[in-house]
Parts: structure tokens; sequence; C-alpha cells
């Protein structure tokens, strides 16, 4: 299975009133270029960093999906990334002037046809697939979710409900993620909540903006469903949205019994545990990747000093991923220490900070310039690396002011955390 991305081909607006908060958000939704991801942006505050929709951005809330970067967060996304993700939409930049995204009619059905009425673009890059070769089980008392291989070229989604309301019917489905599958079978179904459940979701301040016709009251004899399973229907939606945040296609049939958001948060960071894995081995690159060449074309270090082997993805200027490959050929070895090889910590943080430059430069108006490093913060050496290990470098764009721009990165080896650092930049002509 291989795709290339899609944005979209104009931009869309709507509003609406959140399911939870009760307050109007109106949204605009806008193409982004290859590689970028969907990202959320507060517009209702100042400078607010963007929020990618990205399962290390999750962040535990009662009975939907939130997103947190710094002070800044989003909440009950969910729909709309189970839109997105059914259409193959992968670049989007969303603009919000509040926390809480309009629940509409509690459905997916309006997102689907807003993003649709956008019209869709193909883009050159390759969407990054994983092709689950391997059982995932994740348990949390008396839910569970099974991701296993699957012969399809597709991902297939499976749910088991359980409802413990009297009168209230339980059932299965089971489908093929198609949009044409999507439209018909999914996105209608509306958010739910129990009979025997309102009065206690109502003291907790949830559901504010709830009504008979955004939201199914299953218990309640005055309740009328749009299909049937209504609710069993709207969890594999839920699950969808969730799954989302894996930033990667998922081949793979997936089997879940009572799961809710936290399991499916679980599930997508055990699975982003094997893309990581395979992305190290350069077993799943996008079109983002940059091998040595490309490299070479845009950092002006040479060696000794150039300490990027390989990019192994791009998300526009917000985010990229590279690999250091550290062999005992290393010529600071030889005095770092000749009885017991150690990468030096400051030459662990000038490769973060060189995939940093790389990352800036991408931005149209950098173009032409160098990034010259002026401060660092927070700075952590958390373990060691020798000769053997392959680095796996992170950075991430948090605040651009100007010609001076803060970027986050980290660094781990095989999974062990190694180094972390806030950078300070000044772009300067070169």
């Amino acid at each position: 299975m291989s795709r290339r991305q899609h944005t979209l081909r104009t931009p869309v607006e709507t509003r609406g009133i959140g399911l939870h908060s009760g307050e109007e958000t109106r949204v605009r939704i806008t193409p982004s270029p290859p590689n970028h991801g969907i990202e959320f942006v507060r517009t209702d505050i100042e400078d607010a960093p963007s929020v990618p929709a990205s399962i290390e951005h999750q962040s535990p809330k009662d009975r939907r999906t939130r997103l947190i970067r710094g002070d800044v967060e989003v909440e009950t996304v969910e729909h709309f990334l189970a839109a997105a993700k059914a259409l193959g939409v992968d670049n989007l930049r969303v603009e919000m002037t509040g926390s809480e995204f309009p629940g509409i009619d509690g459905s997916a059905l309006p997102f689907l046809d807003l993003l649709e009425s956008g019209g869709l673009v193909e883009q050159r890059a390759e969407a990054k697939v994983l092709r689950l070769d391997e059982p995932i089980f994740v348990r949390d008392g008396n839910a569970t979710l099974v991701a296993l291989p699957t012969d399809k070229d597709c991902l297939t989604l499976q749910y088991v409900a359980s409802f413990e309301e009297p009168g209230v019917d339980s059932g299965s489905y089971q489908f093929d993620i198609t949009p044409e599958t999507f439209r018909k079978e999914i996105a209608p179904a509306r958010t739910f909540c129990l009979a025997s459940e309102v009065e206690a979701l109502q003291a907790m301040g949830l559901g504010k903006g709830a009504t008979r016709e955004n939201t199914v009251v299953l218990g309640d004899p005055d309740t009328k469903l749009r299909m049937k399973g209504e609710p069993v229907r709207h969890k594999m939606l839920d699950l969808l949205g969730d799954l989302s945040l894996l930033g990667s296609d998922l081949v793979a049939h997936v089997i879940a019994t009572r799961s809710g958001h936290s399991t499916n948060a679980e599930l997508v960071r055990r699975l982003l545990t094997i893309v990581k894995e395979k992305e190290n081995a350069g077993l799943l690159q996008r079109d983002s990747g940059m091998d040595i060449r490309r490299i070479l074309e845009q950092l002006p270090h040479r060696y000794p000093f150039l300490l990027i082997d390989r990019v192994i993805e791009v998300e526009g200027f917000s985010r990229a991923v590279g690999i250091k490959n550290v062999t005992i050929n290393e010529p600071f070895f030889q005095g770092h220490f000749p009885q017991m090889p150690l990468m030096p910590g400051v030459l662990q943080l000038e490769a973060m900070a060189q995939l940093a430059g790389m990352l800036l430069l991408r931005k149209l108006e950098f173009s032409g310039k160098l990034a010259v490093l002026w401060s660092m913060d927070k700075v952590k050496l958390r373990g060691g690396v020798t000769p053997g290990d392959q680095l796996r470098l992170e950075v991430e764009t948090v605040r651009i002011k100007g010609e001076t721009i803060k970027v986050k990165g980290s660094g781990s080896v095989a999974g062990r955390p190694v180094c972390e650092a806030d950078f300070m930049f000044t772009m300067i002509e070169a």
C-alpha cells in the first residue's frame, strides 16, 4: 500500500458550539505543504505555538481527545481527525478561536463534507505507511485493544461493545476503512452517553453544549438513533481519530473491546515505537528524507564536523528527525577517551543544532541565510553514546519571532534518552 499525500485545494471555514464547553469556536482550515502534517493554531492566543496532531502531544482528558503544547491546548478534535484520516488528508493548518473544536451535530459527517467542499490536491510526497508485522496488545481493566497483521492493503476496524445500561443493545461491527465506507457506515454516528451518567457528567461541568440533536442518550426512551448500532459505530469513529495521531497510515486489523480514548492512545504510543524503529533502520522513509548529498547541499559543515548522516523525517519547518551513526573511526574518540570511547556531550548538542539549522532553512524567508546558535538552556546529558550506537535526533520549532527562533531538541539511542536542550538561533545573511 502506497499513496501520495494530500491537502486542501482552497481554505474552508466553519463554526459551532463545543460539546463540553458550550462555547462557540470559529475554525479556518487552510492547505499546508507536503510532510507538514495537521497542526492546530489558537488564533485567540498571541504568539501561540502550533499544536501538531501527534500522539506526542496527547494529554488525557475525560471523554475526549486533547492535545497540548506548552500552555496551549485544543480538545475534542477526534471527530475532525477521523474525517481527515478517512479521506487521506495529511497536511492542514487548522486555525481555532477557542480551545474546543465545534461539535456541530456530534458526528464526523459535517467535517467530511467540509473537507470535501474545499477540494483535495495530491502532493508529490509519499505518505508514510506502517504495515504491522507482529501483534500489539493493550489492556486496561475490561477494555482491550489488539492490532494484528493483515493480508489486506488497508486498515480494518472491529469494535465489540458491551453497554451495562438496561435496555441498551450492544453489538459488534467490522469495516475496512475507505472514504466510501467511512461516509456510509461510521461518519454519521453521533456522540453518546448513558442516561445514568447524565447528572454526574453535568456535575463535572461536561456536556454544556450537548443537545438532543448532537448527543445520543442511551437508555432514554425518547432517544432516536440515526442508524443501527450508532453508539458502537461512534466508538469506531473515535478510534480512527485517535489512530490518526500516529502520523502514519496503518495497515492492520484492529479489534477493540470496550476501548476508549486512553486505551486508544496507549496503542498509538506502542505503534509509534515500531514506527521509530523502522525509521532508524531506513525501512519507513518518506520523500521528506534527505541523504548525505542533500545534507551537504544545505549545511556548510564538512569533515570532521558534519554530524548528520541522514534526515528521515521533516514536517514543514516545525519538526525534523535525523540520524547520526557513531563509529569508532570518529576522530574525537582518539582522545575522548582511548580506554573508554564516549561521544562528547557538546557534539551531541552540535548534531542537534545542525539538524535544527536544516529545519529552519526550509522556511522561505530564511533561504540563503545561516542559523547561528547563540544560547542553550535546559541542557541535560542523560547517557553515554559509544561506537556502534545510532543517535536519533529530534528537533521541534517552538517559537519564531522575526529573525530569532527557539527550538527544542532531544537525542536517544535505541529508545533510551541521552541528551536534550532548548536552543536559540539568529538567522543572519550567509
